[in-house]
């Protein structure tokens, strides 16, 4: 038996996080509407999952550069 579930850590992100897929999806060009998208490939669906990771570990790393005093190493 399974103990995976697909809640999200924070729910109260759930709009802006569905925001942000959409436009993820519309700079890589991905097709990705609102409802049903089993017309996607799974290459299509994992690129903008992954491009998000990607663009939320840069916001993080600015983030952690510019406005703390989190120096690694130290």
């Amino acid at each position: 038996m399974s103990n995976y579930t697909n809640k999200k850590a924070v729910p109260e992100a759930r709009a802006a996080l569905d925001q942000f897929k959409y436009e993820v999806a519309s700079e890589i060009g991905v097709p990705l509407k609102q409802g049903y998208n089993g017309d996607l490939t799974s290459a299509q669906n994992g690129s903008v999952g992954g491009y998000m990771v990607k663009k939320m570990i840069e916001a993080q790393e600015r983030q952690m550069a510019g406005n703390s005093g989190y120096q690694p190493g130290r």
